[in-house]
């Protein structure tokens, strides 16, 4: 198999601020697998939050090019990725996930079949998914609540974690009033104390508000149970819950946990972790990061197994790049073609393999 990569720039319509930073545009790599002549893509984002910049992802893009090499296709590669052996030791779940994405895309194109269906679901899913709403002004947020929930979105994210709690209820109030029908999440990103939550969350609970998403800083999951106890609304732990073993000291005592398959690393170690919480009163959550539809897509194909898919981040850019996972109406739907479904739009500039893995130079970020 022959690899090719790009790096490309992904800006958001507008900045999107939440309680530790605000973002208005991230860096993607895509990762294109070719084998026989058909090509499967992936896509990882950089974070700084992850640790991850554009040079360093395709650094081991490069490195993970050398492994694939030795495969004959991409299920035997996918067959080791799942026992473990392939990428190397320590590599970022996000490149993990992004192969992963590539081979089940190539996979699914040589058996003319869905990812989906590759994973066991006959049907296409479909999903309501959550519209995030940053941190801004109340009047802000009530005009695109009312927009939002015009448009069909029935289900909306508010980020909190302002320096003045005072102005997060506001907020909250305001986009209530604005979709009165919708169902609200709310996602401090770990901003708050133990105290202030449990002050905080009996009045987010009186607004009508469905679940809280990390009220507590990460690094303490013992705390977050605790708060769990005396909660008037159920938790889902979001940065608290990273790995297997984070997710398995956590079942059954948080009512979610919120996978994105960046940071578990993939879509089969997302599967692992939906089976491990299955049974146990903790619900699955699908979340992303701010990507392309490209990579959005495979957790797209996973989202008849959560109870809250929230799986927003392309309806963030200015320019989408991709397309064929929908969500401009409220819901996303995988894609019912070969593979993940997606494809460039007019214009789009992708990778192309055309060199054996030891020729290919990475491409400065741009």
């Amino acid at each position: 198999m022959k690899t090719d990569q790009r790096t490309v720039r992904l800006r958001l319509t507008e900045p999107l601020r939440i309680s530790r930073s605000t973002m208005a545009a991230r860096d993607a790599v895509w990762l294109a697998v070719e084998h026989r002549g058909q090509r499967g893509y992936g896509e990882a984002v950089a974070s700084v939050y992850y640790g991850l910049d554009a040079a360093t992802i395709g650094r081991l893009f490069r490195e993970t090019a050398l492994e694939l090499a030795r495969f004959d296709g991409p299920e035997a590669a996918l067959d080791a990725l799942r026992a473990g052996e392939l990428p190397a030791p320590g590599t970022p779940p996000a490149v993990t996930a992004a192969v992963e994405s590539a081979l089940l895309d190539l996979a699914g194109k040589r058996a003319d079949a869905p990812v989906h269906r590759l994973l066991g679901a006959p049907e296409a899913p479909r999903a309501a998914t959550a519209r995030t709403l940053g941190i801004g002004t109340r009047r802000a947020a009530g005009e695109e609540a009312g927009r939002l929930a015009r448009h069909g979105f029935s289900v909306l994210k508010v980020k909190a974690g302002s320096p003045d709690p005072e102005d997060d209820i506001e907020r909250v109030r305001a986009v209530r009033a604005a979709a009165p029908y919708a169902r609200l999440l709310l996602d401090p990103n770990g901003a708050w104390t133990a105290e202030q939550a449990r002050a905080l969350l009996p009045r987010y609970a009186e607004l009508g508000v469905e679940a809280v998403e990390q009220p507590l800083p990460p690094g303490d999951p013992e705390a977050l149970a605790r708060l769990v106890e005396r909660s008037p609304l159920p938790v889902i732990a979001d940065e608290d819950a990273v790995s297997f073993e984070d997710a398995r000291r956590l079942a059954g005592r948080v009512q979610g946990i919120n996978v994105k398959l960046a940071k578990c690393g993939g879509v089969h170690a997302a599967l692992r972790i939906a089976e491990l919480i299955s049974g146990s009163g903790t619900d699955l959550m699908l979340g992303c990061l701010t990507a392309s539809s490209l990579g959005l897509a495979p957790a797209v194909h996973l989202a008849d197994r959560a109870r809250w898919a929230d799986l927003d981040g392309h309806l963030l850019l200015a320019h989408d790049p991709w397309t064929g996972i929908g969500g401009t109406d409220g819901s996303v739907r995988a894609g019912r073609g070969p593979g993940l479904g997606v494809r460039p739009v007019p214009g789009a500039d992708l990778p192309h393999p055309a060199a054996g893995p030891a020729d290919l130079v990475a491409e400065a970020p741009r």
